[in-house]
């Protein structure tokens, strides 16, 4: 089976989406077959792939033929519709071969309230059994025919049904974050909530009616791989500033003082030989990286990621470009690391 990972944070703004989209290219780059999804109602992860600009373009994949989207792959099971669970005709992207995408839809919005009943686990439940486990099914057999080896799961920043499910239902979880006041506030919430959904998922491992349903939920019990610290900016020295390097000192104490502890007592932290087998530590950030500043707009405009954009799509000579690319190889050494760091801890034994 597919390594399932989501990258999830209920604090929206902390490159949730960009970190997707260059993690999973250099994963692919490394050789990995991956398979994005985008499972924010926002579809910002698809248009950053696809490079849509409006409507009409997310109208031209919903309106072709087959299940070409999250909401149309699920539909099956919300709709009670007389039909199996079909693998997603994924997006192809461009320049990546190694890549696929499984598209976005607002509509994947109106399956939340649905989900969020028929994860109460109340007397209603035997009309929604098949509900809790579909997502994870719809995304593991179109991984199956498309021989993907990770799937890299981009979450909505709400603390929903719908992300509950998704992250209790990953092998491996990460945090992305920002350091501002509002990161270190989502870390002490992530901290209470985490638990209750790893109590919320065992039990509902432990149900029958789940395990005997058409898509059973999966007996999976997610493990942190770590935090990703984005968007500061740096001094002359190379160093983050004063400012945003006491945010990312308020954060690292809080995931090291509160997180760490609760995942522990839950059991989602992963042996400690582990992350000491890529040198470091379970509280300590897999990718710390500044902001990417212009490329971002570059990067969907191309369809690249930030480290691959070539000289022409740079539009820049001279010193501006000698800079540029100085800064592009950074990131990319910095994505090759958290790659390598995640291949490691995904393969660990």
């Amino acid at each position: 089976m597919a390594i399932q990972i989501s990258l999830f944070n209920h604090k929206g703004g902390v490159s949730k989406t960009t970190t997707a989209f260059n993690l999973g290219w250099m994963l692919a780059n490394k050789g990995k077959r991956v398979l994005l999804v985008d499972c924010d109602p926002q579809c910002n992860l698809t248009g950053m792939v696809l490079g849509f600009k409006g409507s009409d373009d997310f109208a031209a994949i919903y309106n072709a033929a087959g299940v070409r989207n999250i909401r149309d792959g699920l539909a099956p099971a919300f709709e009670s519709r007389p039909a199996a669970i079909e693998p997603v005709v994924c997006e192809k992207i461009p320049g990546q071969k190694n890549m696929l995408l499984i598209p976005g839809h607002i509509g994947l919005a109106e399956y939340e309230v649905t989900l969020g009943i028929a994860q109460e686990l109340s007397g209603s439940l035997l009309t929604l059994q098949n509900l809790p486990g579909s997502l994870h099914h719809l995304f593991q057999i179109t991984a199956e025919q498309n021989n993907i080896d990770y799937i890299l799961v981009d979450m909505s920043p709400s603390l929903g049904p719908i992300n509950q499910n998704l992250l209790m239902t990953s092998d491996y979880f990460i945090v992305p974050m920002a350091p501002d006041y509002f990161s270190v506030m989502a870390t002490d919430s992530l901290a209470s909530v985490l638990p209750k959904w790893k109590a919320w998922a065992s039990q509902a491992q432990s149900l029958s009616v789940l395990q005997k349903a058409t898509y059973p939920f999966p007996k999976i019990n997610p493990k942190f791989l770590g935090t990703i610290v984005q968007k500061y900016r740096i001094r002359a020295e190379k160093t983050p500033s004063k400012a945003f390097q006491q945010w990312i000192e308020e954060i690292e104490k809080g995931v090291k003082n509160k997180l760490i502890p609760a995942l522990g007592g839950c059991g989602m932290l992963m042996p400690d030989d582990a992350y000491t087998s890529i040198g470091t530590t379970s509280g300590t950030p897999l990718l710390q990286m500044s902001d990417f500043n212009g490329l971002i707009a570059l990067s969907q405009k191309h369809k690249a990621p930030i480290f691959a954009l070539t000289d022409d799509q740079l539009e820049q000579t001279g010193i501006v470009l000698a800079r540029t690319k100085k800064s592009m190889g950074k990131f990319k050494e910095l994505f090759s690391e958290c790659a390598d760091k995640i291949i490691a801890l995904t393969t660990y034994e």
